[in-house]
């Protein structure tokens, strides 16, 4: 089949598509169904096509990319998919992102609609009369994007033997430790951004005051709730969330409680501190990425593993602040 006679080479990975995107267009998945290679995309054909294994427990070990200078190539998509899981496993930010933009510069500025909700709705206009706008307009201010990332540092020698099963775990560490600092990153973007503040009744977080924070979201919905740990334990102590009901799927299960349908995101280590953030991820915020996980491709592939970076670049903007709003918790 066509994917045992693809070229590979360095230059898949310097293309503005990326090397998944470059490898599929020379090799399409679509010309594979009804086959039993079907399901798999071209990256994946190719670990068939030089009869790699990365995961099980008789996944092969590193040196089995290293066979032949073509199979070489695969190794550093290998590596980033390997982090990009561990960004998956530990995803929390997905429950913040109403939407991903992604951008081929590192300077962005977002654009925002001056008007309040109120303001955007069909307003009802006589014979002749002037129709309200709803102005759409570019922000005064870039959004600030950060590179993250971390070197791998180890001998060829030293890792070679190692099988890719474990190798991926290192790897994902990796992401999943990305995709807490960027959770924290939207966090501090969403504290600052402006948004209500509720007041709660009394010194004391309680049920009344979550409802007066939910009921502040007119027009919008609050369906994620932002809160520390410390914050997190008052509301699990409260006499609401302890009933057998309300609490059945937490002792049971751990999965966390859903303050009038909202769902909990804790996050410790942002600027919010004890306060608790209530938004609508519909409308909230914006991510902002000038690229995914990638690496120093030249590096892994001729085996100089002594310093290979892993690096992402992203960063967050509000949307409408008014679909965010905070108390204390």
């Amino acid at each position: 089949m066509a994917f045992d006679n693809i070229k590979l080479e360095k230059g898949l990975y310097t293309t503005s598509k990326g090397f998944t995107k470059s490898l599929e267009e020379l090799d399409p998945s679509e010309n594979y169904r009804g086959t039993e290679l079907e399901g798999l995309d071209a990256y994946q054909r190719q670990l068939k096509r030089f009869d790699i294994k990365v995961t099980g427990s008789d996944s092969d070990t590193v040196e089995k990319f290293f066979q032949t200078s073509t199979s070489s190539v695969l190794f550093p998509e290998y590596v980033s998919r390997a982090v990009r899981t561990g960004i998956e496993q530990s995803d929390a930010l997905s429950k913040l992102i109403a939407t991903t933009t992604d951008i081929d510069s590192l300077d962005y500025r977002a654009v925002e609609l001056t008007s309040t909700p109120d303001e955007i709705g069909l307003a009802t206009v006589g014979e002749g009369a002037f129709i309200p706008e709803a102005e759409i307009k570019t922000k005064n201010s870039l959004t600030k994007l950060k590179k993250r990332g971390r070197m791998l540092v180890a001998t060829y020698e030293a890792i070679k033997f190692q099988k890719l099963d474990l190798f991926t775990i290192m790897l994902s560490q990796i992401g999943a430790s990305i995709a807490r600092d960027q959770l924290v990153d939207a966090v501090n973007v969403l504290f600052h951004c402006g948004g209500e503040t509720v007041n709660k009744s009394g010194a004391e977080l309680t049920y009344d005051d979550i409802v007066k924070l939910w009921n502040a979201f007119d027009p919008y919905n609050m369906n994620t709730l932002i809160c520390s740990g410390d914050t997190l334990a008052k509301l699990l102590s409260m006499d609401e969330f302890k009933d057998s009901n309300a609490g059945l799927n937490f002792h049971a299960t751990g999965s966390l409680i859903t303050p009038l349908g909202a769902e909990i995101v804790r996050v410790d280590g942002g600027d919010n501190g004890s306060k608790m953030i209530g938004i609508d991820n519909r409308y909230a915020l914006e991510k902002v990425q000038a690229s995914e996980v990638s690496c120093d491709f030249d590096k892994l592939i001729d085996r100089q593993l002594e310093r290979a970076a892993v690096t992402e670049i992203s960063g967050f903007s509000p949307i409408f602040k008014s679909a965010v709003k905070y108390m204390e918790g």
